[in-house]
């Protein structure tokens, strides 16, 4: 078995803080990142070591990081609750980054436009919850907002705060309603067609369009609009 040695024993390229100053940020693997972040290891183990244990909980996929709990995190061994937190922290600034990315964008042109953008908005898939974008008619995007968790009823999707929120928002002339599947089963069920409908007419009253009605779950989409399910 080969001798434990800590980061400050590594040769000064193998250092991930070293390796940043020397060659950037865009260099270091998530793992050597985030390390960066835990700051000290354990008498067994380095701060790359732990690091690659909470890669590990989130299948080394760094947007599934979004969904790590505090719980979970203060687990790991040699983390605990300061560093849980710590990282909890630079995840949400990471999430925050990716809303303000999207939102540079402005005009929707796909449904994948609108995933990419909604995706940052579900970061904890262990409950449903709902999302809307308000839209102009030239799909300028105008506003985003959570409207409810919970569960995919006429609670957490309720039409009249939908549309309180979209006549509030000036300009709007369309929303696109999304909701998320944490089982990560993308098919509609019969409560989410029905509830769509619902929400396409309430919709045609006030002269807001319902163009779009997205599920999302495990980093994919199912798209109303794409698979021609939307009411006329």
């Amino acid at each position: 078995m080969s001798e434990f040695k800590s980061i400050k024993n590594w040769n000064e390229e193998d250092k991930p803080r070293e390796k940043l100053i020397e060659k950037g940020a865009e260099s270091l693997t998530n793992a050597e990142l985030i390390a960066i972040l835990i700051n000290t290891g354990t008498r067994n183990q380095s701060a790359l070591d732990i690091a690659k244990q909470v890669m590990s909980l989130a299948n080394s996929d760094i947007l599934e990081m979004q969904q790590l709990h505090f719980e979970e995190l203060k687990a790991v061994k040699g983390l605990g609750p300061k560093k849980a937190v710590t990282l909890l922290a630079a995840i949400e600034i990471g999430r925050r980054s990716r809303v303000a990315k999207a939102l540079e964008k402005k005009t929707l042109l796909s449904s994948k436009d609108a995933f990419e953008l909604l995706l940052p908005y579900y970061a904890d898939l262990s409950q449903e919850q709902c999302v809307v974008i308000f839209l102009s008619q030239s799909n300028k995007v105008l506003n985003i907002k959570s409207v409810g968790k919970g569960g995919i009823t006429a609670t957490i999707m309720d039409p009249r705060l939908i549309f309180k929120h979209a006549i509030q928002t000036k300009n709007t002339t369309q929303i696109i309603i999304s909701h998320n599947h944490p089982s990560g089963n993308l098919n509609p069920s019969p409560a989410d067609i029905k509830l769509t409908r619902k929400l396409k007419d309430a919709g045609a009253l006030l002269d807001i369009n319902v163009c779009d009605h997205i599920i999302l779950g495990h980093n994919a989409y199912y798209s109303f609009m794409d698979e021609a399910m939307m009411p006329s």
